[in-house]
């Protein structure tokens, strides 16, 4: 099956300019994939000079259907989120009010307090992004 896209010369034009200014390189791929099909040229060769596969090219030929350059654009990266982040502001408030001396310390009335149980280091980096201090101020 052949994909018939359409191709105005303000759209190759754009197409030329995104796939080298473009800040994300994902985009910048799809930019270059996209300019290569509006010259005509075989899929197997669009493929290849893309550094993609077949089934790529077709998604991102798919994406030009649906959307044009704008959906071409849309990046959508996976960014896990913590389950802790639902109690940071109580979290942040308990540790006002009881600071630990450890990390260790904290990881405990973490699972104490949320019954979430996380490793030493996945608590320092918690608290750290989410600048909660946890240790008493010795002094």
């Amino acid at each position: 099956m052949t994909t018939q896209l359409e191709f105005t010369s303000e759209i190759i034009e754009a197409l030329n300019y995104e796939r080298y200014h473009h800040p994300v390189p994902l985009v910048q791929r799809r930019m270059e994939v996209l300019w290569l099909k509006s010259h005509g040229l075989a899929h197997e060769l669009i493929a290849k000079l893309g550094g993609i596969s077949e089934n790529t090219m077709r998604e991102y030929f798919e994406l030009y259907e649906e959307g044009g350059l704008e959906k071409l654009k849309e990046v959508n990266f996976y960014r896990p989120e913590s389950e802790l982040n639902a109690h940071i502001t109580s979290l942040e408030a308990y540790f006002r009010e009881h600071p630990v001396a450890t990390i260790k310390e904290a990881q405990s009335k973490i699972k104490d307090l949320t019954g979430i149980e996380r490793s030493e280091t996945q608590v320092r980096e918690f608290l750290k992004k989410n600048s909660i201090s946890v240790v008493a101020k010795s002094g």
